[in-house]
C-alpha cells in the first residue's frame, strides 16, 4: 500500500518537472519567468531611461531659440516609452529563442511594435514641424495648412498600416486594386461629396474667406465662420445658431466678406419738406458735409467718396443724397457712429428752419356739390 503511494508521487513529481521543462512550446517555465522579469526590469526603467534621454534633450533645445525642437521634444516623449517597452519585448523573445512558427510570430510583432513607435512619433511630429511653416500662413492661409495637416496625419496612418500588413505577409497591392474597384462604384454615389471637396479648395485657395470673418451668401447664411472643413464649413449665425454648409453653395454662389472690408458705407436719402428754400437746401447739405469732413470717424477724399448732394424730387419730398465711408467695420462701432450721424442731420434740418418729410397726399376740388340752401332756393 504505501509502496504504491510512494510510486504514485514519484509519478507525479516526475510530471510536475516535465511541465516545468517543456512549459509552453517547448519552453521551462523557468525560462518564461526570466523572460518575464526581463520584460518587467525593461519596463519598469523605460521611465528612467526617457528621463535621462529628454534631460539630455532639453539641455539641447534650451541652447536654441526656436520653439520647434520643443515641440518635437514632446511629440517624442510617449513614442519613445513605448519604443522602451518593445525593447523589453524582444530581449525577452530573444531569450526564449522561439523556433519556427513562434520564431517567425515573435519576429513579425517585434517588427510590429517598432513600425508603432517609430510612426506615433512621426506622427507627433506633424502639428511641431507645421509650427515651423508659419511664415507660409501668408502664402498659404492658416486653412491650406490645416488641411495639409490633416493630409499628411492620414498619410502616416494609412502607410503605417500598409507596412504593418506587409509585416505579416498580407499583399497591400491586391487590397489598394480592390479599393480601387470600390472607390469608382463609391465615386458613382458619392458625386456631391466630391464636389464639395473640391469647393473647399477653391474656397482656400482663391481665400474668399477664413476663420473669424463675418461672410453674407443671399439667400443661404449670414454669420462668422468658425471651420472650413473637408466637405462643409461650419458658420455661426448672429443668433448663436450653427449653420453647415456644403463648400460646393459657397462656391458656386457670391460672397460677401464684410470682414475684408478697408472702410464701411453710409448710403441714406434724406427727404426734406417742399417747402424748404433754396438757402435752407445749400445751409442742410453744407452743414452736414462740414460734419462729415470735421469728424474722424469718416474716410476723406480720395481714400474713399464722400457726398452731400441734392438727389431728387420725390412724391413727398426733396431728396437729399448722403454718402459715405467710416474708418471702423466693427458692426458696433459702425452702428454707433451712424447714430451720431443721425443724431446730427437731425439738428441740422430742424436747426435750419425746417422739417422732415414724410408721404402725405394732396386733393384739389374744383367745384363742390350745392349746399341744402342752394338745392331749396332751387326748387322755389
Amino acid at each position: 500500500m504505501m509502496q504504491g503511494i510512494l510510486t504514485n508521487l514519484e509519478d507525479y513529481w516526475y510530471l510536475v518537472g516535465d511541465v516545468w521543462s517543456t512549459g509552453v512550446l517547448g519552453h521551462s517555465i523557468g525560462d518564461l519567468l526570466v523572460a518575464v522579469t526581463i520584460f518587467g526590469i525593461f519596463y519598469v526603467l523605460r521611465g528612467l531611461f526617457t528621463r535621462f534621454v529628454l534631460s539630455i534633450a532639453d539641455r539641447w533645445v534650451e541652447r536654441t531659440e526656436t520653439k520647434v525642437d520643443d515641440y518635437i521634444r514632446d511629440a517624442i516623449r510617449n513614442p519613445l516609452r513605448f519604443l522602451f517597452f518593445a525593447l523589453g519585448f524582444f530581449f525577452a523573445t530573444e531569450f526564449l529563442a522561439f523556433e519556427d512558427t513562434a520564431r517567425d510570430f515573435a519576429e513579425s510583432l517585434n517588427r510590429t511594435l517598432i513600425i508603432i513607435a517609430i510612426f506615433w512619433a512621426l506622427y507627433n511630429c506633424v502639428v511641431p514641424v507645421s509650427q515651423g511653416m508659419k511664415k507660409l500662413e501668408r502664402l498659404l492661409t492658416p486653412e491650406i495648412l490645416e488641411w495639409m495637416i490633416a493630409g499628411a496625419k492620414t498619410a502616416i496612418v494609412l502607410i503605417a498600416g500598409a507596412t504593418i500588413l506587409q509585416t505579416w505577409g498580407i499583399q497591400v497591392a491586391p487590397i489598394i486594386a480592390g479599393l480601387g474597384l470600390f472607390g469608382v462604384a463609391v465615386a458613382l454615389g458619392a458625386q456631391d461629396l466630391f464636389k464639395n471637396l473640391i469647393g473647399g479648395m477653391s474656397i482656400l485657395i482663391e481665400r474668399r474667406f477664413g476663420i473669424g470673418d463675418w461672410i453674407k451668401v443671399e439667400g443661404i447664411v449670414e454669420g462668422t465662420v468658425e471651420k472650413i472643413g473637408f466637405r462643409s464649413t461650419h458658420v455661426r449665425r448672429f443668433d448663436r445658431a450653427p449653420v453647415f454648409v456644403p463648400n460646393q453653395q459657397l462656391s458656386d454662389h457670391a460672397v460677401t466678406n464684410f470682414s475684408a472690408m478697408t472702410y464701411r458705407r453710409i448710403s441714406w436719402l434724406i427727404g426734406v419738406e417742399y417747402r424748404t428754400t433754396h438757402d435752407q437746401l445749400r445751409q442742410i447739405c453744407g452743414d452736414i458735409e462740414a460734419y462729415l469732413t470735421s469728424t474722424e470717424d469718416f474716410a476723406q477724399p480720395p481714400l474713399a467718396p464722400l457726398f452731400v448732394r441734392i438727389d431728387s424730387f420725390g412724391p413727398s419730398s426733396i431728396d437729399i443724397m448722403v454718402y459715405c465711408f467710416t474708418h471702423t467695420t466693427v458692426w458696433g462701432e459702425w452702428l454707433a457712429v451712424k447714430e451720431a450721424l443721425a443724431y446730427r442731420i437731425k439738428q441740422i434740418v430742424e436747426g435750419s428752419g425746417t422739417g422732415f418729410a414724410f408721404p402725405s397726399r394732396s386733393i384739389y376740388v374744383e367745384t363742390l356739390p350745392p349746399s341744402a340752401d342752394e338745392i331749396v332756393a332751387a326748387r322755389k
